[in-house]
């Protein structure tokens, strides 16, 4: 939690409001997002028990496994899941766009989008992934194809869901959570219910009274992926043992089914509601200028693994990563880490305000500007304008250093002096780029006095890869090369988480 999160946690509860920590969204919000609410069986590793999913507020699609710790049953479930899912994934398919650039080349004009209730909900598709891609649609314990190839698309958004910045899949407490600070615990705030209640409370409701009511699981279950314990004990348990026994008799079977999905529904219906009702909160908030990269990051990268699917014998993602891709992921992340920090803040003053309070930017008053200057010390003439910036912040920043303007981001300023006067600090900067070729600036690209203007060492320039060797060049001190992720006897018969 940073400084201004706890400042606005504080607001929060005096002024009785959930307060916005961002001036704009940071993610994207799809207009036809796909919202999946898985639910699992309590005491079992990932067994599912239900889902709820669909890309229409008003056709939710419900999913049951009548008995979770029956084989057959969990992979009939992961069948018609992966018909469901796979559906909506392939729809995005369909038309092209053209990226110009040095070499040309294609990519979709759009790409799906899953909404999960929290990072629970995340951490089912990463199992669920893990414990369908590898099984065999032949021999023994063999699955419907659909059950494998739904493995490998889950564990893909599973795994954009730690790339930061992506937006493929998104939990929604923490969508919401990025963008407004509540009066309440963070723990309280993993539930959706209560979150909601907060940022967006009924007409005349107190979030206190609002966040408290939904605290009831009779009103708002559990968002899942586990259930409440009370209507595990007190509904789901008998209508699963019901069910259990009907075997040999089909009207009973059907009727104990109608009743369980019944009880599922009714846990499920809730967030099914709640999760529409929060994609319309991000909505109404305008996205930063940098969302549309991002979502064409992800974009490209659905571009990429349809590609891979499609192209010859194409090998599901290996159980663990081998050290080299485990090496290139998390330089990959690292990378995408900083740049994701830098466009937030280079998007959004309050994000923003943390690197101000950290010392590393500062915002003030242009009170003196000389836009003509000329530096002639070289073999060529060059304008190099200087300008004083007058600010009150704490500074952590040396002479010599860099800085730029979110303003003008193409433009570098070189820190040349730092002077103290009367609690304020004069920074005096040289300026260079984002004045064309001529020796005179275009209007508007220096600071004119009496501007006010922030500036900061916040970067979003390109960092290269890191050097790491082929995968077959692995040496023998990380393993050697790994061998291909080939489904196994022991991925056939494999646990289920």
């Amino acid at each position: 939690m940073t400084s201004l999160t706890s400042l606005a946690r504080a607001l929060a509860v005096q002024q009785e409001a959930a307060q916005q920590i961002t001036t704009v969204r940071h993610t994207h919000i799809s207009e036809r997002p796909l919202v999946f609410i898985p639910l699992t069986l309590a005491g079992e590793a990932n067994a599912p028990l239900a889902a709820m999913l669909g890309d229409s507020p008003g056709e939710p699609q419900l999913l049951v496994v009548p008995q979770p710790r029956n084989r057959d049953q969990r992979f009939a479930f992961a069948a018609e899941l992966g018909r469901l899912i796979l559906s909506y994934v392939d729809s995005f398919a369909r038309h092209q766009e053209e990226v110009p650039g040095k070499n040309s080349r294609w990519r979709f004009s759009d790409a799906p989008q899953i909404l999960v209730p929290n990072p629970g909900g995340v951490g089912f598709m990463q199992l669920f992934g893990r414990s369908t891609r590898l099984r065999r649609t032949y021999g023994e314990y063999a699955v419907p194809p659909v059950v494998p190839l739904l493995g490998r698309w889950l564990t893909f958004f599973a795994e954009r869901a730690e790339y930061p910045g992506s937006s493929l899949l998104l939990p929604m407490t923490s969508a919401l959570g990025a963008h407004w600070a509540t009066g309440q615990s963070s723990v309280e705030d993993a539930n959706l219910a209560a979150l909601l209640a907060w940022i967006d409370p009924p007409v005349g409701v107190s979030p206190f009274d609002a966040a408290l009511a939904a605290e009831d699981p009779e009103h708002f279950p559990p968002a899942g992926p586990t259930t409440d314990p009370t209507f595990d004990a007190e509904r789901l348990a008998p209508a699963i043992d019901r069910y259990a026994r009907t075997d040999g008799n089909p009207a009973a079977r059907s009727r104990a089914l109608a009743l369980l999905q019944d009880n599922l529904r009714s846990q499920l219906a809730p967030t099914w509601d709640l999760m529409w009702r929060g994609a319309d909160v991000l909505r109404q908030l305008t996205p930063g200028s940098t969302v549309v990269n991002r979502w064409a990051e992800d974009r490209d990268a659905y571009t990429n693994y349809v590609a891979y699917l499609g192209g010859d014998n194409p090998l599901p993602q290996a159980r663990r990563d081998s050290a080299v891709a485990a090496a290139r992921r998390l330089s990959r992340l690292e990378r995408a880490q900083a740049a994701y920090d830098a466009q937030r803040a280079l998007d959004d003053p309050l994000v923003m305000a943390e690197f101000r309070l950290a010392g590393e930017a500062f915002s003030g008053t242009v009170v003196a500007a000389s836009p003509d200057r000329i530096d002639d010390s070289g073999a060529r003439r060059k304008l190099r304008p200087r300008i004083t910036v007058r600010t009150r912040d704490p500074l952590r920043l040396n002479v010599g250093q860099s800085v730029s303007s979110p303003a003008r981001q193409s433009q570098n300023a070189q820190i040349l002096a730092l002077t103290p006067i009367d609690g304020f600090v004069d920074v005096e900067l040289e300026l260079s780029g984002g004045m064309g070729r001529s020796l005179t600036a275009p209007p508007g690209s220096i600071p004119a006095e009496g501007e006010l203007i922030t500036y900061s060492t916040v970067s979003d320039a390109f960092q290269p890869s890191g050097q790491f060797p082929d995968v077959a060049d692995t040496p023998w001190t990380h393993g050697g090369p790994p061998a291909p992720p080939m489904p196994t006897e022991e991925d056939a018969v494999e646990a289920w988480s």
